[in-house]
């Protein structure tokens, strides 16, 4: 049997920077963009976490409502990854609208035939997502995750996670602020 992928899209802050939540941007584009690329790049189930604005979801996605989402992104990835059963996590954020299936599809692939289980993206010297995590890390990631800092710590700690250069598919650029 092959493993299987979950997506997780964290889209549940309330874009004090931007000025509303990144979820509703470009009329909900951003959102039809991030759960496409999940699901075309492999993900069986896709999670959309909501939070500071609870909104409808294209399918195939199906929403996880963080209510604890004001304590900031663990409180998001935290409902996300106990949200899905899968081997591996797509980890992905709604507000880099131009990160498409390719990228996932290369990022995961790259996670499944390594050792660790363990890949994110890169764009030229700059990490980025998606981040891929083997479920036999989810313990060790949940019991690190707090405040507004997801699974950066967790990634930082090791030495054994994959970076994929994606820069010839995606700038993989976060959008904070408006224009």
């Amino acid at each position: 049997m092959s493993p299987t992928a979950a997506g997780v899209l964290l889209a549940a802050g309330a874009g004090t920077r931007f000025g509303m939540p990144k979820v509703l941007a470009a009329q909900g584009e951003w959102l039809i963009c991030a759960v496409a690329a999940l699901h075309r790049g492999g993900c069986d189930d896709v999670v959309v976490v909501l939070g500071a604005a609870i909104v409808d979801v294209p399918a195939p996605a199906r929403v996880v409502v963080a209510t604890d989402w004001s304590d900031g992104l663990s409180a998001s990835l935290r409902a996300g990854l106990r949200a899905v059963e899968a081997d591996f996590a797509v980890l992905h954020t709604v507000d880099t609208p131009d990160v498409g299936a390719d990228v996932v599809v290369r990022v995961l692939a790259a996670a499944q035939s390594s050792s660790s289980g363990l890949a994110r993206a890169v764009y030229g010297d700059a990490p980025g997502h998606p981040v891929v995590v083997a479920n036999r890390h989810w313990p060790e990631l949940l019991r690190g995750l707090h405040g507004d800092e997801g699974a950066r710590a967790f990634l930082a700690a090791r030495r054994d996670v994959i970076a994929v250069d994606c820069s010839d598919l995606a700038t993989g650029r976060d959008i904070d602020t408006p224009g």
